[in-house]
């Protein structure tokens, strides 16, 4: 328990960090103070929070687990888009945002799709699906959490307590601190995770007798050579991952983020030295996700590698078939093999089995700052809700801005406590839950973000139509994934086809369309209802005076910045 009680050490220090934050109010219980720490954090705190509320568990837990199962292809497939597509989007969209944010007192990306669009309860269908698409990224915080905790005190903490203790921490600080506790909190744990990189390769580098060795007995297996490849991922499903990062500045927490900046400049250091943060964090965790094959002696890895070759088996072709991939496994066999196959804590048993015990605690620590990013998540959802359906429907002109807030923090609580118990009942990877649902359907709603700040001819009624196709498309696949059991890697089940195509196939990942992730179809067609709806419905574009106050320079970044 002596790794654990380290990390509930770090759990006190954060909580104590977003608590105190509260007492550091410049502006009072303001709204505006509260939700966007009154638009006031420096350039290093900016920086800092913006990229650790990126990076959740989904970056060190999930790409680990993700490589330990497919190999290098993953830093491929998310970390190098990202490093481009994330910091060109900021440039290109977070500082528009944050010149009309700055102008106009706008505190969501809600509220300027409400003003560019002249629309009343289509903002609120939006905010809806915005809010709903955001839980899963909370759910898989919950998750890492719970998994932290179990493996660094092996096993001493459950999971459903481990996610509890976390989920407890994070609301509370969130519910105290507001935007400033968690700017703060994020900074903090930001640091720590960027150390854990460098340290991590270290010393299991070390403890495995060099990583040189690990990577030829990988080659020299027919059964590991292709993780060092991209052998497992096919072209088609590389390419679906470049439409990922679109959903990052398009995720409220991010667009709420970039208003909370003092200065325009601000952004332009958090251009440069993202791409930076993100081989910091990206290529550690994926790299030791790959070196954990070759950890054949850390009884916990060893035990997750028999399960693999046990699933593999399963989908041998003399065991299955197109129509009925696993005849001869239960189901609860299936499932049984896949928990224990499963590697999101592969990072964690690494650091069990080849770091000193006060170290591993110390990266045990590390992990769980990156888990916890998911604070900016749910004050963004506690943000929209209090100004898009509460401010919006009259509540703080007739209730008062203290009741405001109030009602923020009471939706802190409510979300939390949601996502933790969904969270209990998730069978999926945290890399999947991401890729499937969050990603996928904030790419999506992407084009109503470009469309509002840089498409005159846009209208309110083509922001619906993409809005609800949004909201279908990640329906459908939910629908999908709960109905048809997954098949065994490396099996797949046609669940629709056309002209003799597999057009919709069931794999253990997930649905893919063609062969690619549902976020190609997802934002391809959102992009063009955009455009063809807002063709059709032309006549209800916004008036005179809302265009010349987006379009006609009112909005100067070479004013705003002072």
């Amino acid at each position: 328990m002596i790794a654990a009680a380290v990390v509930f050490a770090y759990l006190g220090v954060a909580l104590y960090i977003g608590v105190f934050a509260s007492r550091r109010s410049r502006g009072g219980a303001g709204a505006e103070d509260y939700f966007l720490a009154g638009r006031s954090l420096g350039p290093a705190v900016f920086l800092l929070s913006l990229f650790g509320a990126n990076m959740t568990a989904f970056s060190i837990l999930g790409a680990s687990g993700h490589a330990f199962a497919n190999g290098i292809v993953t830093f491929g497939l998310m970390a190098s888009s990202s490093a481009l597509i994330i910091p060109v989007s900021l440039f290109v969209v977070g500082t528009r945002l944050w010149a009309l944010g700055r102008r106009h007192g706008f505190m969501t990306p809600v509220q300027m799709f409400r003003d560019r669009w002249e629309c009343a309860h289509i903002g609120t269908l939006i905010f809806a699906v915005q809010a709903v698409l955001l839980v899963p990224y909370i759910i898989i915080a919950v998750m890492g959490g719970g998994t932290t905790l179990a493996a660094v005190s092996n096993g001493r903490v459950p999971y459903w307590l481990g996610g509890a203790i976390v989920s407890l921490v994070v609301m509370t600080y969130v519910f105290f601190g507001g935007m400033r506790g968690t700017a703060w909190v994020n900074t903090f744990q930001t640091v720590l995770f960027l150390m854990f990189g460098g340290v991590a390769v270290a010393v299991i580098g070390a403890g495995m007798g060099g990583f040189g060795s690990a990577m030829e007995s990988l080659l020299a297996s027919p059964s590991t050579a292709p993780l060092l490849t991209r052998e497992r991922v096919s072209p088609l499903y590389f390419f679906s991952y470049t439409f990922i990062p679109l959903s990052s500045i398009a995720f409220p927490h991010i667009g709420i983020f970039c208003l909370t900046a003092k200065r325009l400049g601000h952004f332009r250091k958090t251009v440069v030295l993202y791409p930076i943060c993100m081989l910091l964090i990206w290529f550690p965790s994926v790299f030791l996700g790959l070196a954990a094959n070759a950890a054949k002696d850390v009884p916990a890895i060893a035990s997750k590698l028999e399960a693999r070759s046990a699933l593999a088996a399963l989908s041998s072709p003399d065991r299955t078939t197109s129509a009925n991939p696993e005849p001869q496994t239960d189901p609860a066999t299936l499932a049984t093999l896949r928990s224990r196959a499963a590697g999101d804590d592969v990072i964690l048993r690494l650091v069990e089995g080849y770091a000193p015990l006060w170290l591993a605690s110390l990266l045990g620590a590390c992990v769980m700052a990156a888990v916890m990013s998911s604070d900016s998540q749910i004050l963004a959802l506690s943000t929209m809700f209090a100004e898009d359906v509460f401010t919006f429907y009259g509540g703080k002109e007739r209730f008062g801005e203290a009741v405001q807030v109030v009602t923020g923090r009471v939706f802190v609580v409510l979300i939390t406590l949601i996502a933790y118990v969904i969270a209990l009942q998730v069978p999926q990877s945290i890399f999947d839950i991401a890729t499937q649902y969050a990603f996928a359907g904030y790419a999506s709603l992407s084009p109503l973000l470009v469309a509002a700040l840089f498409w005159r001819r846009s209208t309110k009624w083509g922001a619906c139509a993409s809005t609800v196709w949004t909201a279908l498309a990640v329906l459908a696949v939910a629908f999908i994934q709960q109905t048809i059991p997954a098949p065994p890697p490396g099996a797949a089940i046609e669940v629709w086809s056309a002209a003799g195509v597999n057009v919709i196939t069931r794999t253990a990942q997930g649905a893919l369309v063609l062969g690619m992730l549902p976020v190609v179809p997802m934002t391809v067609v959102s992009s063009l209802l955009m455009i063809v709806v807002s063709r059709l419905t032309a006549r209800s574009a916004p008036g005179p005076a809302t265009m010349n106050r987006y379009f006609d320079g009112e909005v100067s970044h070479r004013a705003d910045s002072r």
